[in-house]
């Protein structure tokens, strides 16, 4: 039976979540195209644009970008090919391989992520009028779906705590042996620019 189907849902509360958090991608979806048409881009690339403002230029190049997206690497490809021609980005090439490339933003680029990097304030505003108890335990709830859906080949990236080789749990405590901390639930990082994938 479907989890979309309103009728099976009404016995089962995992399908009533999975229904909710398709809900919540649609929200996404509504807001970021509201961005993207004002200024004729679109959605992957603004996220794109966004991703490539705050994170290590290591990560960003089409390989990493497709996995991080999880989009292969033509559609990646031809994103930056049109932020290449619309001068929002520009080309790096390591020392060592001229090659690949990754993509550093321009002036033009930074402009853009400051008009569309808050497309999910309307989302946030909800999420700041729960409670810290209803905040921490989505967030909890959160986390460790993005760890297990990593598991289990769903998400190809993730960078938060839970799989993460200085992560360390002990019983109910977490502990980050990099920080050398004491981890309660709202220190648990979605996006660490620390993170070091564990050994499996």
């Amino acid at each position: 039976m479907s989890d979309f189907n309103p009728k099976y849902q009404i016995n089962n509360l995992s399908s009533k979540i999975v229904a909710g958090l398709e809900r919540i991608s649609e929200a996404y979806k509504v807001l970021l195209w509201e961005k993207a048409k004002l200024l004729g881009l679109s959605p992957i690339q603004i996220q794109i644009l966004i991703f490539t403002s705050y994170h290590d230029i290591t990560l960003c190049n089409v390989s990493h970008l497709a996995k991080e997206f999880n989009i292969t690497k033509p559609t990646v490809s031809d994103a930056v090919r049109v932020l290449l021609k619309k001068e929002l980005v520009a080309k790096v090439f390591p020392s060592n391989d001229s090659r690949s490339y990754a993509i550093q933003l321009t002036k033009s680029g930074q402009d853009i992520v400051k008009n569309t990097e808050h497309f999910a304030q309307p989302i946030k505003q909800q999420v700041d009028i729960l409670d810290a108890s209803q905040k921490e335990d989505l967030f909890k709830s959160i986390t460790q779906l993005i760890y297990k859906l990593n598991q289990v080949d769903v998400l190809s990236v993730q960078r938060t705590c839970l799989n993460c080789r200085f992560y360390e749990k002990d019983g109910k405590d977490s502990f980050c042996n990099l920080l050398e901390t004491k981890l309660k639930t709202s220190d648990i990082r979605i996006d660490c620019e620390e993170f070091q994938l564990k050994n499996t």
